[in-house]
């Protein structure tokens, strides 16, 4: 019987059968940032260990940061500074490499790994962060944990694991230009639900995966959390190779060749049995928007707001009526054409440079709405150093964007800013949850695209009707 690329890889990494489907697995790679990472790392500290192979452990400064301009160790979140000194000092005793403040390499842990080659087809990866299972897009078995376990991570290295079932979506056909990987989770997550993936793995394949650069994919498996899967994957292929060839801890020219040769033998079998298997067309659809507070609660943005009474399952019926008295919203309100108060493009779902690239093709020539704030927080400071190279923070600055350092920013409301009072948010990150973005802030998720032709209107937006400029 064939195995999947799940099989392959949990096969390579297990030490021992702990019983009950639970395996003792290695554990290749460590990724930590300041807000989780230093309770995992002082808790080591505390009980005498030390990390165990500290040249596989990494870290990073991210998620309570200040992102303007001049920022120090100083942050809005009280206790911030706290956070980011002990991490420093932590990680400095411990030997792990840390990507501080003012280093070139600083970012989103999620931007970060792949740009680094710390993420790599085959390697397992964890890391005190939900959103880990990004780094599935390069081929890697990434997913989070919690700091206790990263605890045991970094003195071990190992984990108990209970291995999920696998899952396999095809996405098959073309997408429509300006839709994009944000558009196709999106569209996954409303028809199937937030919980549709509770328990499995996922492999995405089809057509129109084998089709998307890698950037895509991390963003397609980035968001794999919200759909309640432990972890999503995209099998390696020569654009996964051609992605990693050359980054700093990437295997060297010495090992290049038998590194790609194991690679290519890890693709899912072609008799390979998965125990569900989902199939998409993607040729229909239109860029994807949210309306309630969750990532399910969403529709294409020609579309409009649904009526809760014709849900059938009383759950889901019950959770649309909150999102609706949340969100400020009414049955039958068509989506395009909502008026907004600001727009945000940054987070590990879509910071990078081919996120910011798509958002700066919409904004050329053109500028924000009166009224509207905007930013955009590139995810890596090489992201912000490519982009400026490519003269793309001067389009976003002429457009009326705030241009900012790296980090999470207003992804969520624990580095201290926030937006306004049930301010109304098109923004790029993966959660919409009740006060995500700042105390009752209405946020709705879209890809970077999207969120800049809204910034544009001043209300939500169907960038398929804004022809590009020169």
């Amino acid at each position: 019987m064939g195995r999947t690329i799940l099989d392959k890889l949990w096969a390579e990494h297990t030490i021992a059968e702990l019983g009950d489907a639970t395996s003792l697995l290695f554990i290749d790679r460590i990724f930590l940032h300041e807000r989780t990472g230093s309770v995992a790392l002082k808790g080591l500290e505390e009980a005498g260990r030390r990390v165990r192979n500290p040249e596989q452990v990494f870290c990073t400064m991210d998620h309570i940061v200040d992102t303007t301009a001049g920022r120090t160790d100083d942050t809005r979140m009280p206790g911030g500074r706290e956070f980011i000194t002990s991490t420093r000092a932590s990680a400095r005793a411990a030997g792990i490499t840390l990507f501080d403040l003012g280093d070139d390499r600083q970012g989103i842990v999620h931007v970060v790994s792949p740009e680094q080659g710390i993420a790599l087809p085959g390697v397992t990866l964890v890391c005190p962060d939900s959103h880990t299972c990004t780094l599935g897009g390069l081929g890697a078995l990434a997913w989070g944990i919690g700091s206790t376990e990263g605890e045991h991570a970094l003195a071990t290295k190992t984990l108990a694991v209970r291995k999920p079932k696998a899952m396999r979506i095809r996405f098959e056909g073309t997408l429509a230009p300006r839709v994009y990987a944000k558009d196709l989770m999106l569209h996954l997550i409303s028809r199937f639900g937030a919980s549709g993936g509770a328990g499995y793995a996922i492999e995405f394949a089809g057509s129109a995966i084998r089709a998307l650069p890698v950037e895509a994919r991390l963003t397609l498996c980035n968001m794999a959390v919200e759909f309640g899967a432990w972890t999503g994957i995209v099998a390696p292929d020569e654009l996964t190779f051609e992605y990693v060839r050359g980054r700093p801890f990437a295997p060297g020219p010495d090992q290049w060749a038998s590194a790609v040769a194991h690679w290519r033998t890890l693709p899912s079998d072609p008799d390979a049995i998965f125990d569900r298997e989902l199939e998409v067309d993607c040729s229909p659809l239109a860029p994807q928007i949210t309306w309630g507070t969750s990532p399910q609660q969403g529709a294409g943005i020609d579309g409009q707001v649904p009526d809760p009474a014709a849900e059938t399952d009383a759950n889901r019926r019950q959770s649309a009526e909150r999102a609706l008295l949340y969100m400020g919203l009414t049955p039958g309100t068509r989506l395009a054409g909502l008026p907004i108060g600001a727009a945000f493009i940054g987070s590990c779902t879509n910071s990078r440079l081919s996120d910011l690239r798509e958002a700066a093709g919409v904004l050329r020539g053109r500028h924000v709405a009166s009224g509207v704030r905007a930013i955009c927080v590139p995810g890596s400071s090489l992201v912000k150093k490519a982009a400026e190279a490519e003269g793309l923070d001067q389009i976003f600055r002429e457009a009326g964007f705030e241009w900012r350092e790296s980090g999470c920013s207003m992804c969520f409301y624990a580095g201290g800013e926030s937006f306004g009072l049930e301010e109304r948010v098109v923004t790029s990150t993966n959660r919409n949850f009740e006060n995500r973005q700042g105390p009752r802030t209405r946020s709705h998720l879209a890809s970077p695209a999207t969120v800049a032709a809204s910034a544009i209107a001043g209300a939500l937006a169907d960038v398929r009707e804004m022809r590009p400029r020169d």
